[in-house]
Order: structure tokens, then sequence, then C-alpha cells
């Protein structure tokens, strides 16, 4: 008979779906969370949920009833909602919260960025200017450019913008990870000027900005909102399932 799971891992990302694997492979009963956001998700190891939870009431609900023990919050760096929520909600019932999170990209020798705090911020930059854009941060965010009539769009998403778009764009569907040589290709091919892309930091998408690098191009970067205060993070999976054992053995149910 298989265990309930003790471990919550709000997941997503692909340190989420590696920190999956290393608990399922040292038979950690554990349980990913996915928001249901994209249509076909990569799933990983071991149970999996789908949906979300109703806000903090409906999360603190849901680790009671569950018997969750600790929980790992290893969604994107820009997924602040859940994030507050797991910070609230473990708070009140007086759970561990590990948050793992890849280290932000950092400018080097070469990059040409402009940072800015927000999307609304990279709109207001590109607003008025004649150039062609490579629009990297996200189908959620597209609707931020939709007024933009100066600039031409080459928009990557996953999954198709449910949005407004920008009256000048065309739009890709595609997933990562992506390789330098592509990245290179696809922005000469469509003679890109300006690349917009948030801080998600690690390696599926890293390549584009090396190519934005090597091609002269300029990179509109949109700086992580804070993490939440006070919560236990760690910026690998070996740390974080490292923290994980550590918890399960002082941690009692509820």
């Amino acid at each position: 008979m298989t265990e309930p799971p003790v471990v919550l891992v709000l997941g997503g990302t692909g340190e989420a779906r590696d920190l999956a694997a290393e608990l399922d492979a040292q038979n950690v009963p554990t349980i990913s969370s996915l928001a249901g956001r994209v249509a076909d998700p990569r799933l990983p190891d071991g149970a999996v949920r789908v949906g979300g939870f109703g806000g903090v009431a409906g999360l603190t609900q849901w680790l009671r009833d569950n018997g969750i023990r600790v929980v790992v919050d290893a969604t994107h760096p820009f997924a602040t909602g859940i994030s507050a929520n797991a910070a609230t909600a473990t708070r009140s019932l007086g759970l561990p919260l590990i948050r793992l999170c890849r280290p932000p990209w950092s400018p080097g020798d070469g990059d040409d960025w402009v940072r800015v705090p927000d999307i609304a911020d990279a709109a207001g930059y590109l607003d008025g200017r004649r150039a062609r854009v490579f629009l990297t941060t996200g189908r959620k965010d597209v609707d931020a450019f939709a007024h933009i009539s100066s600039a031409w769009f080459l928009i990557r998403v996953v999954d198709p913008p449910q949005t407004r778009m920008p009256s000048q764009r065309t739009v890709i569907r595609s997933r990562g990870p992506y390789h330098v040589s592509d990245e290179t290709a696809l922005m000469r091919e469509h003679r890109i000027e300006v690349l917009v892309t948030k801080n998600s930091g690690g390696e599926m998408t890293r390549a584009k900005l090396v190519a934005a690098r090597d091609l002269g191009i300029e990179v509109v970067m949109v700086d992580r909102p804070r993490e939440q205060p006070g919560v236990l993070s760690v910026d690998d999976v070996a740390a974080a399932a490292g923290q994980v054992r550590r918890l399960i053995g002082g941690a009692q149910p509820l």
C-alpha cells in the first residue's frame, strides 16, 4: 500500500521535477502540485495534483486534511501569489517551508542590459520606439505591450495568449530548453533588436542571453520580485532534499 504523502512540492519548474524525482528515489512520500495553467505540462515523478487550492484558506485546509509535514515552494521566481499563500499557510500551521529558487542571472562582459523593476516598466521603456522586439516574458504579460504600435514583436509562448496583443506581431509556440545556435538563428531571421525577458535564472532559457550578447542585441531585463521574508531558502535540489530529510526527522504530523 502506498504511503500518504508527507511532503508537498509546489512545482511547475525543472527544479521541482528534479526534487520530486530525488525524493521519490529516496522513498520520501511526496506529492507535487501544478497550477494547471499550461495545457500539457511536464509531469514530475510520484503523485501529482493539478489546480489551485483556493487561496490561503484553501491551502491551509488542504495541508491540514492531508497531514503534510513539510512544504517546498519550488515555483517560478515570478509566481508571487502562490509563494505568499504558502508562507502564510505554513506559518499559521507551524509547518516548515523551504524555498527552492534558482539563482538569478547576472550581466557579464559584453552584455547590454537595461534593468527594469516590472513588466509595466519594460513596456514603458519600449513605448514609442521603432524596434523589432523578441518578447519572452510569458503569455500572461503580453497584454502589457498590447498598446505599443511603434514596435514589431516576436512573441514566444508555450500556450497561445488569451489577452490583447500588439498589432504588429508574430507569435511562435515552443518550450525550452533552448540552444545558443538556434536562438542566434531565430534572432537573425527576425532581425531582432531588443530582447525582453524576466530574470528567471537557470540554464533552460539562458541561451537567448548568450545569443543576444553575441549579436549585440539590447536586453530589457525584468528584475525579480522580492522573496517572502523569513523563509529558509536554498538554490539547488541537493540542498532542498537534504533539508526535507532533516525536517521530516523533526517535524510532527498535524
